[in-house]
């Protein structure tokens, strides 16, 4: 009986060791999919949020100025600047190495549900659902 007592301490020790070195932290500095995009995840009051904070292409073409959020649905909204922006809210745990909220897709002025996925400590997917249903995966690298 104190073999089989032992045997399970130990197990839940090595399973608790084990899930210590899988997790893996979303904070961080992550360049989008597509690498026009630095987003730095932090702490936001107790849920983690990500704030832009480099673009490829900070100029706008059209205007020779910084990018702003010119498709917002709020006119006192749109000449906000992008870099600053916040655009992952509300992040909270929703399983291992994962956590879900919203985003907010500047390209078309739309916030979506979102679920964030961390796969390893240098790569992390942030899934966009509409009704969550209609769903796009983008992968993000972690950066400095």
């Amino acid at each position: 009986m104190k073999v089989l007592i032992a045997a399970a301490f130990g197990a839940t020790l090595l399973s608790t060791a084990a899930t210590a070195v899988i997790a893996q932290s979303a904070e961080g500095t992550w360049l989008s999919e597509d690498g026009g995009t630095k987003v730095r995840i932090a702490d936001c009051g107790g849920k983690l949020c990500a704030t832009v904070v480099w673009l490829d292409e900070p100029i706008d073409p059209g205007t020779g100025k910084p990018k702003t959020d010119k498709r917002n649905p709020d006119p006192a909204k749109r000449a906000r600047p992008l870099l600053g922006l916040q655009v992952v809210s509300n992040l909270t745990p929703s399983g291992p190495n994962r956590w879900s909220g919203t985003v907010y897709n500047a390209d078309d002025g739309r916030t979506y549900k979102a679920n964030l996925k961390v796969q390893s400590q240098s790569v992390a997917t942030l899934q966009g659902c509409v009704l969550g249903v209609l769903c796009k995966d983008h992968t993000w690298k972690r950066t400095n």
